[in-house]
């Protein structure tokens, strides 16, 4: 970074920086990841309550997300820190990527299932579990206001099965992507 500093401007250094910005930023967040949630201790919470504040939280910044909440049990015991991560990943690329997200929480056999979906471009089916792979970005740009550094998605996984759960991919009936977490009671 020093060496950067000290040369002169032109394309190539500009480049360099960039590729250090991108360096840095996955790095970050990698740190971020393997610090992770893994010391959180699974509570009683209201997971509809969580799913609320998820969904408040981008809407307040004017993303427009709507969703329903139907069945869940009041309390349920997961990590709540873990699952907001983890929601909160899955909204945000929804968010990202469309122009209109729903999320739809239910009850079913064992297990809640919330569906993420939105309208954007999708995944190619024959992407979909490559991309939970950690720092791949289908969208190759290097601005970080048009995709993060590949870990969302990683992120997601590794924090639903840590509480027994998964997350899949599949076609949205909006037209884009389904993002869906199962977690079992």
């Amino acid at each position: 970074k020093l060496q950067l500093a000290m040369m002169e401007k032109s394309a190539d250094v500009t480049d360099l920086r960039e590729d250090v910005a991108e360096m840095e930023r996955m790095l970050e967040a990698y740190l971020a990841f393997a610090r992770g949630d893994g010391a959180e201790e699974s509570a009683p919470a209201n997971v509809a309550a969580l799913i609320d504040d998820v969904v408040s939280r981008y809407s307040r910044d004017g993303a427009p997300v709507g969703s329903s909440i139907t069945g869940l049990p009041k309390q349920m015991a997961l990590k709540p820190v873990a699952f907001e991560r983890c929601l909160g990943n899955l909204v945000g690329n929804a968010v990202r990527y469309g122009t209109r997200v729903e999320v739809h929480a239910r009850r079913i056999e064992g297990a809640i299932q919330i569906d993420v979906d939105d309208d954007g471009p999708g995944i190619p089916e024959d992407k979909r579990e490559e991309v939970f792979r950690a720092f791949l970005r289908l969208e190759p740009s290097r601005n970080p206001e048009t995709g993060g550094v590949g870990l969302g998605l990683t992120i997601a996984r590794d924090v639903a099965r840590g509480m027994g759960g998964e997350v899949s991919l599949g076609d949205s009936p909006l037209g884009g992507l389904r993002a869906t977490l199962t977690i079992p009671l």
